[in-house]
């Protein structure tokens, strides 16, 4: 299966956020219908940046990665 890493911009907040997932555009409406604890305050959330990686073990290497270099380089 293939996973996404993905970054989320909130302008109402002005912050990124950074995830993983297999399905993407579920993901993105779960973030956009304020259902996720961590995501609800800034909604409507945009997506900046997303890219492929084949399994979720180099998707999480990929996740960290972004996280360490700053969202700020991929995004806006």
């Amino acid at each position: 299966m293939s996973y996404v890493v993905y970054i989320l911009y909130s302008p109402s907040l002005g912050r990124f956020y950074v995830g993983q997932t297999e399905d993407l555009a579920d993901r993105l409406a779960r973030h956009n219908s304020g259902r996720n604890k961590s995501t609800k305050a800034g909604v409507p959330w945009t997506l900046v940046h997303s890219e492929h990686s084949p399994d979720r073990a180099s998707a999480l290497v990929r996740e960290r990665q972004v996280k360490n270099l700053g969202t700020r380089k991929f995004g806006k």
